[in-house]
């Protein structure tokens, strides 16, 4: 650009819009997104969302992409994205989390896309209509979200049956049954329609999980892993899915389900005596328009039971580790596999008749 004398203007020096943003510690980026410094500090460790910016003996800072990117990760977990999924978006949003050039004025970044824009261009790339985006597209996903949306649930059924047999229960859940269950919940958040799709999904899928489970005999002599969910959280499907995964290692499960009262899951755990427990939280529930963090139980509250079983925590609601003691967070069913079948194995000591202090 010139002027009318055919005289370049003189070069702008900094950029105004990235002055403000250009240098934020992690107690600043906590405040300004709503969430804990231990949870900036899990997405950086776990999924690469950290700060890039870097000077020689001082602390990294978070540039205005970084944050960008941690508000779009936060905005969609608020929706039921997983973290794991959620984190994959917020890194392809923008530029890669690296430092950036200096010396370079004049460069503006753009923003990262909203959530909202992000499930609009997944709408657009399906084609509307009857038809549900799919984030992995595999032909297996393809097939059962084209089944899904014909609310055929007996195909549906047959279909995870098949994988599940092929695959096993990981990446049958990774691959082929989380990527329709996204794109289902990004047409029902975008046009308002497909609830109906969502929950005869998630009943064939439970069907054909539960004959995985079936189909398998637990170790004698291990100690059982308890899966629940406490009141009121009401999703039940993960627990399902870590429950046959659990059974193809030969693992022993007592599922107790989804709105469980904390006093029950005290007595099963007494009557029990297992090596873990596991609690599912899917996020934060509103009371009075207000969220309601899930509370962990203490130690003396899972019941008064020796050895003590270990607590891990599965499920965006305790992402932000407003948790504290000794509990264990995994971010997706592989690691809840990995972690329990690991206890299980360290904890071999077959329960006796009756685990309760005297």
């Amino acid at each position: 650009m010139v002027d009318n004398r055919g005289v370049p203007p003189p070069a702008e020096t900094e950029d105004p819009v990235d002055e403000p943003e250009a240098a934020l510690g992690v107690a600043a980026v906590a405040r300004r997104l709503g969430v804990a410094t231990g949870t900036l500090r899990t997405w950086d460790r776990r999924y690469g969302l950290g700060p890039s910016d870097h000077q020689t003996g001082a602390r990294r800072r978070y540039t205005a992409l970084d944050v960008a990117r941690l508000d779009l990760m936060r905005r969609l977990m608020l929706e039921g994205v997983t973290p794991a999924e959620s984190a994959r978006v917020a890194l392809a949003s923008g530029a890669t989390n690296r430092p950036q050039a200096a010396g370079r004025p004049g460069v503006r970044h753009e923003p990262a896309p909203t959530a909202s824009a992000t499930r609009a261009r997944s709408t657009e790339r399906g084609g509307g209509g009857r038809v549900v985006a799919l984030r992995q597209g595999s032909p297996a996903a393809r097939g059962l979200a084209r089944a899904a949306m014909g609310l055929d649930g007996d195909a549906c059924t047959a279909m995870l049956v098949a994988s599940l047999r092929r695959r096993g229960v990981v990446l049958t859940w990774n691959e082929v049954l989380l990527p329709v269950l996204a794109g289902v919940g990004d047409r029902w958040r975008s046009t308002g329609s497909g609830i109906e799709v969502e929950h005869l999904l998630s009943e064939s899928a439970e069907a054909a999980l539960r004959s995985r489970t079936r189909t398998h005999q637990s170790r004698p002599g291990m100690r059982p892993v308890v899966l629940a969910a406490l009141e009121p959280e009401g999703h039940r499907l993960p627990l399902v899915a870590l429950s046959a995964a659990l059974a193809e290692q030969a693992v022993p499960v007592r599922m107790l389900g989804p709105r469980l009262p904390l006093r029950a899951l005290a007595d099963a755990v007494v009557r029990t005596g297992p090596a873990a427990v596991f609690l599912w939280s899917h996020g934060a529930l509103a009371t009075n328009g207000i969220p309601a963090p899930p509370q962990v139980p203490t130690r003396d509250e899972l019941g008064a039971v020796r050895p003590r079983p270990a607590l891990v925590l599965g499920g965006p609601g305790w992402e932000d580790e407003r948790w504290r003691g000794d509990a264990t967070w995994v971010a997706d069913l592989d690691e809840a596999v990995r972690t329990l079948v690991s206890l299980t194995a360290a904890i071999a000591s077959p329960p006796t008749e009756s685990r309760g202090s005297r």
